[in-house]
Protein backbone atom coordinates (compact mmCIF):
# COMPACT_ATOMS: atom_id res chain seq x y z
CA UNK A 1 0.00 0.00 0.00
CA UNK A 2 1.05 3.58 -1.16
CA UNK A 3 0.04 6.51 1.13
CA UNK A 4 -0.29 9.50 -0.71
CA UNK A 5 -0.36 12.93 0.99
CA UNK A 6 -1.13 16.46 -1.25
CA UNK A 7 -0.21 14.17 -4.66
CA UNK A 8 3.35 12.85 -2.82
CA UNK A 9 4.00 9.61 -2.19
CA UNK A 10 4.78 10.18 1.35
CA UNK A 11 6.88 6.53 1.60
CA UNK A 12 8.89 6.81 -1.21
CA UNK A 13 9.64 10.56 -0.15
CA UNK A 14 10.60 9.54 3.53
CA UNK A 15 12.66 6.34 2.96
CA UNK A 16 13.56 6.26 -0.68
CA UNK A 17 12.92 4.36 -4.07
CA UNK A 18 12.76 0.94 -2.99
CA UNK A 19 10.91 1.35 0.03
CA UNK A 20 7.51 -0.08 0.33
CA UNK A 21 4.20 0.49 2.21
CA UNK A 22 2.42 -2.34 4.65
CA UNK A 23 0.36 -4.98 2.43
CA UNK A 24 -3.06 -3.75 2.08
CA UNK A 25 -4.66 -6.81 3.36
CA UNK A 26 -2.74 -5.96 6.75
CA UNK A 27 -3.33 -2.01 6.88
CA UNK A 28 -7.36 -2.80 5.25
CA UNK A 29 -8.45 -6.03 6.78
CA UNK A 30 -11.77 -6.46 5.62
CA UNK A 31 -14.79 -5.74 8.28
CA UNK A 32 -12.19 -4.55 10.85
CA UNK A 33 -11.22 -1.04 11.62
CA UNK A 34 -7.96 -0.26 10.04
CA UNK A 35 -5.27 1.51 11.50
CA UNK A 36 -5.59 4.68 9.30
CA UNK A 37 -9.04 5.62 11.36
CA UNK A 38 -8.39 8.56 13.97
CA UNK A 39 -9.53 8.74 17.25
CA UNK A 40 -9.34 11.01 19.81
CA UNK A 41 -6.76 8.55 21.44
CA UNK A 42 -3.11 9.32 19.65
CA UNK A 43 -1.59 6.13 18.77
CA UNK A 44 1.21 5.21 16.19
CA UNK A 45 1.27 3.95 12.34
CA UNK A 46 3.59 2.27 10.56
CA UNK A 47 3.58 3.43 6.92
CA UNK A 48 6.38 2.14 5.70
CA UNK A 49 10.15 0.81 5.91
CA UNK A 50 12.88 1.07 3.65
CA UNK A 51 14.10 -1.92 1.00
CA UNK A 52 16.86 -3.21 3.54
CA UNK A 53 13.69 -4.11 5.46
CA UNK A 54 12.64 -1.89 8.88
CA UNK A 55 14.04 -4.72 11.31
CA UNK A 56 17.48 -2.95 9.79
CA UNK A 57 17.00 0.89 9.83
CA UNK A 58 13.35 1.15 10.96
CA UNK A 59 10.03 2.01 9.86
CA UNK A 60 8.79 5.09 8.53
CA UNK A 61 6.18 5.58 11.48
CA UNK A 62 3.89 8.66 12.46
CA UNK A 63 1.39 9.01 15.49
CA UNK A 64 -2.13 9.79 14.45
CA UNK A 65 -4.66 11.21 16.37
CA UNK A 66 -8.13 12.87 16.16
CA UNK A 67 -8.42 16.77 17.85
CA UNK A 68 -11.47 18.45 17.26
CA UNK A 69 -12.33 18.63 13.54
CA UNK A 70 -9.03 17.83 12.48
CA UNK A 71 -6.75 14.88 12.01
CA UNK A 72 -3.41 15.91 12.83
CA UNK A 73 -0.11 13.47 12.02
CA UNK A 74 2.84 14.42 14.10
CA UNK A 75 6.00 12.68 15.92
CA UNK A 76 7.63 11.28 12.68
CA UNK A 77 9.98 8.78 13.00
CA UNK A 78 11.97 7.28 9.74
CA UNK A 79 14.36 4.68 8.88
CA UNK A 80 18.02 5.15 9.29
CA UNK A 81 21.11 3.27 8.41
CA UNK A 82 24.45 5.07 10.50
CA UNK A 83 26.27 5.19 7.06
CA UNK A 84 23.83 7.83 5.56
CA UNK A 85 22.58 11.16 6.39
CA UNK A 86 20.30 12.31 8.92
CA UNK A 87 16.84 11.73 7.33
CA UNK A 88 14.52 15.08 7.54
CA UNK A 89 11.16 13.43 8.58
CA UNK A 90 8.10 14.88 6.86
CA UNK A 91 6.51 17.87 8.21
CA UNK A 92 3.64 17.56 10.99
CA UNK A 93 0.22 16.85 8.96
CA UNK A 94 -3.49 17.93 9.24
CA UNK A 95 -6.27 17.22 7.52
CA UNK A 96 -9.93 18.01 7.43
CA UNK A 97 -11.50 15.17 9.77
CA UNK A 98 -14.53 14.64 7.47
CA UNK A 99 -12.35 14.64 4.45
CA UNK A 100 -10.43 12.21 5.94
CA UNK A 101 -12.93 9.98 7.51
CA UNK A 102 -14.60 9.82 3.83
CA UNK A 103 -11.46 8.78 2.28
CA UNK A 104 -10.35 6.20 4.96
CA UNK A 105 -13.96 4.50 4.31
CA UNK A 106 -13.13 4.53 0.52
CA UNK A 107 -10.05 3.12 0.75
CA UNK A 108 -11.67 0.37 3.00
CA UNK A 109 -14.44 -0.20 0.19
CA UNK A 110 -11.83 -0.54 -2.57
CA UNK A 111 -10.55 -4.22 -2.97
CA UNK A 112 -9.63 -4.35 -6.21
CA UNK A 113 -6.57 -5.15 -5.67
CA UNK A 114 -7.37 -8.28 -3.65
CA UNK A 115 -6.85 -11.63 -5.31
CA UNK A 116 -9.79 -13.96 -5.17
CA UNK A 117 -9.47 -17.83 -5.88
Amino acid sequence: MRTWVNGEDVVEEAVGEGGRGPYAADALPAGCPNSLRATGEARRLELGEPDCTGGCCGFLTVVVQRVGEIVQWSDWEVPWAAHTPMPHPPPELHFDARQYDAEVARAESDRGWQVHP
